[in-house]
């Protein structure tokens, strides 16, 4: 096994978009472990005002990148080509560590946005100060929230049929999924549509809520450590996850109700391949023992994830 650094660059990153054929920025093998330094979403407007606690790469790579190649904005670091993944084959991601590279992140209310446009129609930024020492972040009106830090986009390469598609909607392929039990300790499990699978990560989130209401989390820099692993013997068209004590099904759809019905099913899915046990016996125990939460609301396909504890099992 060796030990990969991809670090944030003009170089490194693409802003807004997944596509078949962006070319990859670094080769691994499968079970090398990669250390990722993302970048948050968003433009040069949030940058903070202070420039002196701005990393250098980051106003760089903005201006390396302008204007945005694609309709979304999230900056995305990478591809990892990973040698051996093939069409078919399942991506397994573990996510080992992930820190914040820098001490403030930023939140905002975006018009037409998020899960109460109607209410909420003006534009607003706020930063927020985050204690690294402590592991809490400082709001501007002095409420100290725990960090929780993730990644809210863990994606490969989509389908070529699809051409370049917008980050902002979690698909097949994973992409912003803004699922805040994807953190360390926490394995990835995502389908393999090219070859080499062509893996990145970006959208650094310091802490977020289920459902990201607003349309932010806290926004910022951070620094992951992944051990990317291609596995012929697992089959899957969903992402899905486990931690060492739950399993996670996830759904995505426009309709809450729909993804709702995929994490479900997913579930399900997952239930029978670890047991013996029949769909109907599955589905009892999911509705006896899984919870299923809203994991986004904004990101135009919505959320949905379930969590059985897998002692249920």
């Amino acid at each position: 096994m060796a030990h990969h650094v991809l670090p944030a660059s003009p170089e490194t990153c693409f802003w807004g978009f997944f596509a078949a054929d962006t070319a990859p920025v670094l080769h691994v093998a499968s079970g090398d472990e990669v250390t990722v330094e993302a970048l948050p979403a968003g433009g040069v407007d949030d940058l903070h005002p202070d420039t002196t606690r701005c990393l250098p790469e980051h106003r760089a790579t903005l201006e390396g990148l302008e204007p945005a190649k694609g309709p979304g904005v999230h900056l995305m670091n990478g591809p990892v080509h990973v040698d051996g993944a093939a069409p078919g084959d399942v991506l397994q991601v573990d996510i080992l560590e992930s820190w914040p590279r820098q001490d403030w992140g930023f939140a905002k209310i975006i018009p037409l946005l998020g899960t109460l446009p109607e209410d909420f129609g003006r534009f607003g930024r706020w930063f927020v100060d985050m204690d690294r020492d402590a592991g809490e972040a400082v709001l501007p009106w002095h409420t100290r929230l725990p960090l929780a830090p993730f990644f809210g986009v863990l994606a490969v390469a989509p389908p070529a049929a699809w051409g370049a598609i917008d980050t902002a909607q979690p698909r097949a392929h994973g992409g912003n999924m803004d699922n805040k039990e994807l953190r360390p300790g926490a394995t990835l499990y995502l389908p393999v549509f090219q070859e080499g699978a062509l893996f990145s990560a970006g959208d650094g989130h310091g802490l977020q809520g289920d459902g990201e209401v607003c349309v932010t989390g806290l926004e910022t820099s951070l620094t992951g450590r992944f051990r990317l692993t291609v596995r012929k013997d697992l089959a899957a068209d969903l992402p899905f996850a486990e931690t060492a004590d739950h399993l996670i099904a996830m759904g995505f759809d426009a309709d809450l109700d729909d993804a709702a019905k995929t994490a479900v099913r997913r579930m399900i899915d997952l239930i029978c391949e670890r047991t013996e046990r029949t769909r109907e016996e599955a589905y009892v125990l999911a509705s006896l023992a899984a919870d299923f939460r809203v994991t986004q609301l904004v990101d135009g396909e919505k959320g949905i994830h379930g969590l059985l504890a897998k002692s249920a099992l």
